[in-house]
């Protein structure tokens, strides 16, 4: 077991078809409309934020219509597309979207002094490879599996363990957004294999993050993220 160090939650992903699909759940669901982000060059997507109390904001995200098949790596070279992280370019999800946006995923900041990459080096069987990803000031690394997938432990995952990220930029993309009056009250999640993910939470120092449905409805259906939010308007859910 890894009780070294604890993560962080560093942001929220909503997974839409498109920035303006995304924009206006948010806004109709929290009450705020997402800022303007920009483009992952490298990964054919682009981004709005919103951002909430305590270091931490959300993202909702979407395949950038004017991506092409090349993508610009953080070294500037033109390489031939990987798969989208996400598993934006998953059929199964792109069938999912079409039904409208919702709340896919997470992401876990590694505090320093701990380093995310030499970490992956030495757990690579539990952590995703690591890539550099650049937009405009601000430089970071995360987690992405080769496959553009969800990240997992022994099968088990679907978005419910985060991605892990560390950036490499004093000021944190959060300190620059407009404030909002939004923090995360609860991310609560459900698996069907609950116990295989909350190990692997445990084993990243993650745990304290995210509660589990243990009832036995939430052990029969799929997994599925939902966040509290406290808003001036009262507590909404974001799923």
């Amino acid at each position: 077991m890894n009780h070294a160090f604890a993560l962080e939650l560093d942001h929220l992903v909503v997974a839409a078809r498109t920035l303006e699909e995304g924009s206006r759940f948010i806004a109709d669901t929290l009450g705020v409309e997402p800022v303007e982000g920009g483009a992952h060059v490298a990964m054919g997507t682009h981004n709005r934020l919103l951002g909430l109390w305590g270091g931490a904001y959300l993202e909702v995200i979407a395949i950038d219509p004017q991506a092409g098949s090349e993508r610009a790596g953080t070294d500037g070279t033109l390489a031939r597309a990987r798969p989208r992280w996400f598993s934006l370019d998953d059929p199964a999800m792109q069938e999912r979207l079409a039904r409208g946006p919702y709340l896919a995923h997470w992401a876990a900041r590694v505090p320093r002094p701990k380093d995310l990459g030499r970490w992956q080096t030495q757990y690579p069987s539990r952590i995703p490879s690591v890539i550099r990803m650049a937009r405009g000031e601000l430089t970071w690394r995360l987690t992405v599996p080769d496959d553009g997938a969800f990240p997992s432990w022994d099968g088990a995952g679907q978005g419910i363990l985060p991605t892990l990220i560390q950036w490499d930029t004093a000021a944190h993309p959060s300190s620059r957004l407009p404030a909002t009056g939004l923090a995360v009250k609860r991310l609560l999640a459900r698996h069907p294999r609950a116990d295989a993910v909350r190990a692997q939470l445990e084993w990243l120092g993650a745990a304290h993050l995210v509660e589990f449905d243990d009832t036995a409805d939430a052990q029969d259906s799929g997994p599925a993220l939902v966040a509290e939010i406290e808003t001036p308007s009262g507590v909404r859910t974001l799923a």
